[in-house]
């Protein structure tokens, strides 16, 4: 395999970092490394929500539904994508979070790839935080 070359599966790859195939978060060198955009594949169980809203949004943001029914919270108004292909897309300064009403698959693409949007997660063992992309 050509080192600028990658194939995968979304399935497969998604949970290795918690949804995302695409970023500024994978390592320089990983074909899969970008300044520019992120992509995520997203499998939500019913009930799964974002832990926090997303707050002074730097970025654009497309989300695609492949299948199930998700809601997505913007200010002021929610969008619930009920049909394979319903989409949103929502630009900077548009702070959001989401909500899986039933089982639901979304691919996101985000751009540009910026850190500072994880949501602090409790470590396993205890107090202290690690990130995670959301």
């Amino acid at each position: 395999m050509n080192d600028t070359v990658y194939v995968g599966n979304a399935g497969k790859d998604a949970p290795l970092d918690r949804g995302w195939l695409l970023g500024h978060f994978k390592e320089p060198g990983d074909p899969r490394h970008s300044d520019a955009l992120e992509i995520k594949w997203g499998v939500h169980p019913p009930g799964d929500e974002r832990a926090e809203w997303v707050r002074g949004e730097e970025r654009t943001a497309l989300l695609v539904l492949i299948s199930g029914r998700f809601r997505v919270e913007l200010p002021g108004r929610s969008v619930v994508l009920a049909e394979q292909g319903d989409y949103v897309v929502w630009g900077k300064g548009v702070d959001h979070s989401w909500h899986a009403e039933v089982e639901s698959v979304v691919l996101t693409v985000r751009w540009p790839s910026v850190p500072g949007y994880a949501v602090r997660q409790p470590a396993p063992d205890g107090p202290g935080t690690a990130a995670a992309h959301s």
